[in-house]
């Protein structure tokens, strides 16, 4: 599915993290976010962020993103990006925190 839309696009009020961001990301698809919580984070400069509250933000920036050659920005900067989200650079990180806890961090 994400790689045969147009753009993924998620007006959300809150994100734990974004994995659906980065799933869009990784199958070329053009990302349009909130600019909230976690997301500006995990989508860098691979994405167009609008205000979840503003309809005149969230249509400008679907019409930005269904420019064509912002879509090729987008895919390019996107599946750049989801490269450097890797599941054994998650389980380190966990890891690194669990220990920190378990030593008394």
């Amino acid at each position: 599915l994400y790689s045969s839309a147009e753009a993924y696009v998620l007006p959300s009020l809150y994100e734990g993290f974004g994995l659906g961001v980065l799933e869009a990301m990784a199958s070329g698809c053009p990302v349009v976010v909130s600019n909230n919580s976690s997301l500006p984070e995990v989508a860098g400069d691979a994405a167009i962020y609008i205000d979840p509250l503003d309809v005149d933000s969230m249509r400008s920036g679907i019409r930005l993103a269904l420019d064509p050659i912002e879509q090729q920005r987008l895919r390019i900067a996107g599946l750049s990006r989801a490269r450097s989200f890797t599941w054994d650079k998650t389980a380190r990180a966990t890891l690194a925190v669990i220990m920190d806890e378990h030593n008394g961090g």
